[in-house]
Order: structure tokens, then C-alpha cells, then sequence
């Protein structure tokens, strides 16, 4: 996408594929409560006449670069066009009626169920993702686009709204908004920070596979940003947490949404991107490992077949040593619960790589 092309996308429209619907309108601006943090009062105005935007509440403003960059966080342009671009395949005509409505025009006759259907989850198993952990945090959005109905992931926040995934389709329904997880019984100390659901999903399957038996998948917190624009509607309930792991994307956005809570709560935060280096995040890490053993396996299969001439012993020596390779296959992953003891200093080896002692589990997820 170059940028005369972006520009010539209507913000309104633009503003409506990342779930941000404005309140009302006056003449040729439209109103909004700012994407860029939690107000009650509409103080962001897109000029649909001159396709520009204004922050009364920050007196910044601009064009739809300049949004993306303040929603991403980047003066990285080629890295903007590309988040922009990304959105195109769900930007559509907007038409505001203002009438009290929770939902998106593109999400009419809205039904949401439990996540049952085949091709969902098989979407879910070829992205890694543990299909009954999915289950239990995910459900299933049923929904009418003009005569054809159609069915995806949702994935709820705090304020009703969802994220919306399905093969080819990323999206969500209004209002956008960060997920709060908070575990049942005594206030928990840490939080974990995710950009996506996908992240999220991803680290569960991760302790899953890594501790099957004592996954402690609730001993902590957790919040979704569902965006890194969203950083900023974090910060305060952040702010009840003694330790904060921050797992999001290892690119700019990620990285300066991890320096806004670091600047908020300095020591308290710890960067855990390091655990998947190399990886753009925390689901490219669950996969890209996934791939590699495979073809490890393969390659080690491979290389041990029995050729035609080899005696009849010998080949059953192989085949033994086969299914050897398949039944200590390990999950690949260094990432494990941390024990929930007092903070260590940020030089020290990262609680995060330590195994967690084994002892009666509560309450599953």
C-alpha cells in the first residue's frame, strides 16, 4: 500500500473496522470518544469533508497515517502502511444512524453460542491452539452481512464488544476494548499482558502441554490488550499488581506499548518478549516450533527407514525406534510458570523459566 492510497481511505470507515464508533455528528465532523484512552465525554473529531481528525482532549491531529501512529504507537510509515493495509479486508461504506446499538452494521441478527463448529476450531488446531482451552475462553459468533449469515471466533472484553477471528477474517464487534481475566478467590499479585487472544490462547496451550498435570494456568491475571492502541486503557487496572509480565509482539508497537507500562510502573514490569526471540509472537513461536519438530521427526524417520535389503530384525529395530519418536515427543516450549514469590531484581534470572513446584491444583480454567 503506498500512502496516496491510504489517504484515500475515509477515516470514518477506517475508525469502524477497529471497532470505534462515533457518538454523534454535527454538520461534516463526526463525534468520538478517543481511541486513545477512556473518556466519557466525545472529544475526537474526524472532518469528513477534508478526511482529517482532531484530539481536542490531546490537540493533536492529522490524517489517517497519522492515526495509525498514534494508534500503533510508530513512525515507522512502512510499518503503518502495513497495519492499514491489514485492515483493508474489513473496511466497508459507514452509515450512522446514532440510535443506541452494540453492535456493528457489518454484524446484524448478532447470536453467540458455545464455540462448536468444525471449521472454527479446525481453524484453531492449525494455529496450535488447545481446542478445549479454546472452548472455555472463546465463543461463537453467529451473524447475518446482508443475505448471507456467517459464523466466527469471539473473543469478549470488558465492555461487551468481541474480537472477531475466523480463517481470513480478523475484526471485531463494537464497543473495542481491552479483556480482563481475573481468577475466582483471593486477589492475585501478577498480571499477564497479551497483544491478541491468539497470544493469550497460545500461552495456555503452551502450560498445557509443558505441565498437563499441574498447568497452573490460574495463578495469575491476565489482560488482553486487543490492540496495542488500547495500552492506554490498561494502565489503571495495571495498577492493583505487584509483578506485571509484559508477552506482546516482538516489533515497534509491542515494544513501546511495553515502554508505556514500564514508564507507569517502572520496576514492577518485566519484558518476557525474549522468551520467544526470533519470533514475531507468542502464536509464530507456538507454531514455528510446531513445524520444526515435525520436520525433525520426519527427517530423523527418514533417515532410520529400513531399506529392502536390510534382514527383517533389523527393520523391526526401526520401527521400534519409530514409535519411540513419537511417544516422547515434547511440546515446544521454554515457557513455564513462575512460582509466586517475592520480586527479584530485573538482573536476575526471570521467575518465568522456573518450573513450579507440583502440589494439589485448585480450580481449573
Amino acid at each position: 500500500m503506498t500512502i496516496k492510497e491510504a489517504k484515500e481511505i475515509r477515516l470514518e470507515e477506517y475508525l469502524q473496522s477497529l471497532g470505534f464508533l462515533p457518538v454523534s455528528r454535527q454538520g461534516g465532523n463526526l463525534w468520538y470518544k478517543s481511541p486513545f484512552r477512556q473518556e466519557q465525554n466525545a472529544s475526537f473529531k474526524v472532518n469528513t469533508d477534508l478526511n482529517l481528525w482532531y484530539d481536542h482532549g490531546e490537540g493533536t491531529g492529522g490524517n489517517i497515517i497519522a492515526l495509525a501512529g498514534k494508534l500503533f504507537q510508530s513512525n515507522d510509515v512502512a510499518l503503518l502502511l502495513g497495519r492499514i493495509a491489514e485492515q483493508t479486508p474489513t473496511i466497508r461504506p459507514a452509515s450512522f444512524s446514532f440510535r443506541p446499538s452494540p453492535r456493528l452494521p457489518s454484524f446484524q441478527h448478532l447470536e453467540v453460542s458455545n464455540l462448536s463448529s468444525p471449521v472454527l476450531l479446525s481453524y484453531l488446531w492449525e494455529r496450535g491452539i488447545n481446542v478445549e482451552l479454546a472452548k472455555k475462553e472463546c465463543v461463537e459468533l453467529c451473524y447475518m452481512h446482508g443475505d448471507r449469515q456467517f459464523a466466527n471466533i469471539g473473543f469478549p472484553n470488558i465492555s461487551g464488544g468481541y474480537e472477531v477471528r475466523s480463517n481470513g477474517f480478523k475484526g471485531c464487534v463494537a464497543p473495542k476494548d481491552i479483556s480482563h481475566i481475573r481468577q475466582s478467590g483471593e486477589p492475585k499479585s501478577t498480571c499477564y499482558v497479551f497483544e491478541g487472544f491468539m497470544d493469550y490462547l497460545s500461552f495456555l496451550t503452551i502450560r498445557q502441554e509443558r505441565y498437563p498435570d499441574y498447568p497452573y494456568l490460574d495463578w495469575q491475571d491476565y489482560i488482553i490488550l486487543n490492540s496495542t492502541a488500547n495500552v492506554g486503557k490498561a494502565l489503571y487496572p495495571l495498577g492493583e499488581y505487584e509483578r506485571i509480565h509484559c508477552l506482546l509482539d516482538n516489533d515497534d508497537a509491542g515494544r513501546k506499548a511495553v515502554r508505556t507500562i514500564q514508564d507507569e510502573y517502572g520496576m514492577r514490569v518485566r519484558d518476557a518478549s525474549h522468551l520467544y526471540s526470533g519470533y514475531n509472537d507468542l502464536n509464530d513461536y507456538l507454531c514455528g516450533k510446531r513445524a520444526a519438530m515435525r520436520c525433525n521427526v520426519a527427517t530423523h524417520c527418514h533417515t532410520n527407514s529400513p531399506t529392502d535389503d536390510q534382514p527383517a530384525k533389523q527393520s523391526n529395530v526401526q520401527t521400534a525406534s519409530h514409535s519411540n519418536v513419537q511417544t516422547v515427543r515434547q511440546p515446544a516450549s521454554s515457557i513455564q510458570k513462575h512460582a509466586d514469590t517475592p520480586r527479584q531484581p530485573c538482573g536476575e534470572q526471570d521467575n518465568l523459566h522456573r518450573t513450579p513446584p507440583k502440589r494439589s491444583r485448585g480450580r481449573g480454567i
